[in-house]
């Protein structure tokens, strides 16, 4: 099973799709968390584990980028492929 590791920040973060659509109005935040998946087989396979994982307990995923691409290594082999990402979602007020 993947390892998932979270670290928090707050910013307000808005897609250029959402802008160009409309879409975007002054009330929305977004919250903006950082991720780290892995995977014995590829980066791709780490990103989607870590995104796969958070879609489970988060809601409205809106946009990942992925900020680091690094790989642990033991006995001089690569033993698994680590992914950062930055990843948001829309932050609700809890009204």
């Amino acid at each position: 099973m993947p390892n998932i590791v979270q670290l928090d920040t707050m910013a307000v973060r808005v897609t250029y799709e959402e802008f160009d659509r409309g879409v975007v109005m002054t009330e929305n935040v977004y919250k903006v968390i950082e991720l780290v998946g892995t995977s014995s087989e590829s980066w791709e396979k780490a990103t989607a584990a870590a995104i796969n994982r958070a879609s489970k307990t988060l809601r409205d995923l809106r946009v990942a980028e992925v900020v680091k691409l690094d790989v642990q290594i033991k006995n001089g082999k690569v033993e698994a492929y680590r992914s950062r990402i930055s990843v948001s979602f829309k932050y609700e007020s809890g009204k």
